[in-house]
C-alpha cells in the first residue's frame, strides 16, 4: 500500500475519532435533556488551553496537568447547564439556542484576552519522529496511531457505563420518560448536569489530543465544534456508536479528498456529502425516526 495512502488513512482516523468523541458529548446531553451546547468547540479549546497552561507555563507533570484540565472542563459543563440551558427549559423555551453560543462567544473571549491572541504549541514526546517501518517512515505520528484507539476506547466505555452502571442507568431512565425517572428518585437536575459536565469533559479530552498536533489557540474549537454537531446529525443523534461512526467516516473523507484533490476541496466536498447523506437518510445514517403515539 502506498505511503501517502496508509498516512491519509492514520490521519482520517485521528481527526475522525476527535469528532466523534465531540459528537458523543451532543448526544448525550440530547439523549438525557433533549438540548446540547451549541458551544462543544469552546469546550475542546478549554481542555487544549488549560492542559498548556498546566503544564507549559505553571510546569505541571502531564499527570497532573491532565486530571486538572478535565475538572475545570467538567465544572465549566455544569455551568453551561446552569447558566445557559436550564432556566430556558424550565420556562418552556428554546433560548438555550442562543444562549450556549453565546456562552461559547464569551468563553472564546475571555481565553483570548488571558491566554492571548498567538497560537502555542503543546510538545509531546508522541508527536515529535515519525513512525519508521522497516526503514520508511510512514508520514504521521506516534500520537496519530494512538488518537483512534483513546477514541474507540471512551466510546466502549461510556457504552458500558450506561449499561452497566446506576448513574448510566439513572440517564437512560431519564431520557427515555423524565416523570416516570422522578417518581422513581432519580434526580432529574443531577442527570442532567452530570450529562453535560461529561458531555464537555469528552470535548476537552479531543482538545488536549489534537493540541500537540495542531496550535493551541482561542479560536481552535470553532471550526472543530461545527465539524462535531454536523458529525452528530449526519450518525443520527440518537445513536451513540452511530455518531463515533459518522465521526470516522467523516475524517476519512477529509483526509481523502486532501489527499486526491488538495485542501481547497476538502470542506466544500465533505459538507456536500453531509447534505447528500442527510437528504437520503433524514434520521442520520444510524439514527431511527421518533414513533409520536397519537
Amino acid at each position: 500500500m502506498d505511503t501517502q495512502l496508509i498516512s491519509a488513512l492514520i490521519s482520517g482516523l485521528g481527526m475522525g475519532s476527535m469528532y466523534g468523541l465531540m459528537a458523543l458529548g451532543f448526544y448525550i446531553t440530547f439523549a438525557v435533556s433533549g438540548t446540547v451546547n451549541f458551544a462543544q468547540g469552546s469546550s475542546m479549546m478549554l481542555g487544549a488551553v488549560l492542559c498548556f497552561t498546566f503544564a507549559q507555563t505553571l510546569g505541571w507533570s502531564l499527570w497532573l496537568a491532565v486530571p486538572a484540565a478535565l475538572a475545570l472542563c467538567a465544572l465549566y459543563g455544569l455551568l453551561v447547564e446552569r447558566l445557559a440551558v436550564r432556566p430556558f427549559v424550565r420556562r418552556g423555551s428554546d433560548a438555550w439556542l442562543m444562549s450556549t453560543v453565546a456562552l461559547g462567544i464569551v468563553l472564546d473571549n475571555l481565553v483570548m484576552h488571558t491566554f492571548g491572541k498567538e497560537p502555542r504549541s503543546l510538545p509531546s514526546s508522541l508527536a515529535v519522529s515519525p513512525v519508521d517501518v522497516g526503514g520508511q517512515g510512514l508520514g504521521v505520528y506516534p500520537l496519530q496511531l494512538i488518537i483512534p484507539l483513546v477514541g474507540l476506547a471512551l466510546a466502549a466505555a461510556l457504552h458500558l457505563v450506561a449499561r452497566r452502571t446506576r448513574w448510566g442507568t439513572a440517564l437512560l431512565a431519564t431520557s427515555q420518560n423524565r416523570d416516570a425517572a422522578r417518581l422513581m428518585g432519580i434526580p432529574i437536575g443531577r442527570a442532567v448536569a452530570g450529562a453535560f459536565a461529561l458531555s464537555t469533559v469528552l470535548a476537552g479530552v479531543a482538545g488536549m489530543l489534537i493540541a500537540p498536533l495542531a496550535n493551541v489557540n482561542a479560536d481552535m474549537g470553532t471550526l472543530f465544534g461545527l465539524k462535531a454537531f454536523s458529525v452528530a446529525i449526519l450518525g443520527g443523534i440518537t445513536s451513540a456508536w452511530g455518531v463515533m461512526i459518522a465521526g470516522l467516516l467523516f475524517g476519512l473523507a477529509e483526509s481523502g479528498i486532501t489527499v486526491a484533490l488538495g485542501s481547497g476541496y476538502t470542506h466544500i466536498i465533505t459538507f456536500a456529502l453531509v447534505i447528500v447523506a442527510l437528504a437520503l437518510r433524514p434520521n442520520g445514517l444510524f439514527g431511527r425516526a421518533e414513533v409520536k403515539k397519537v
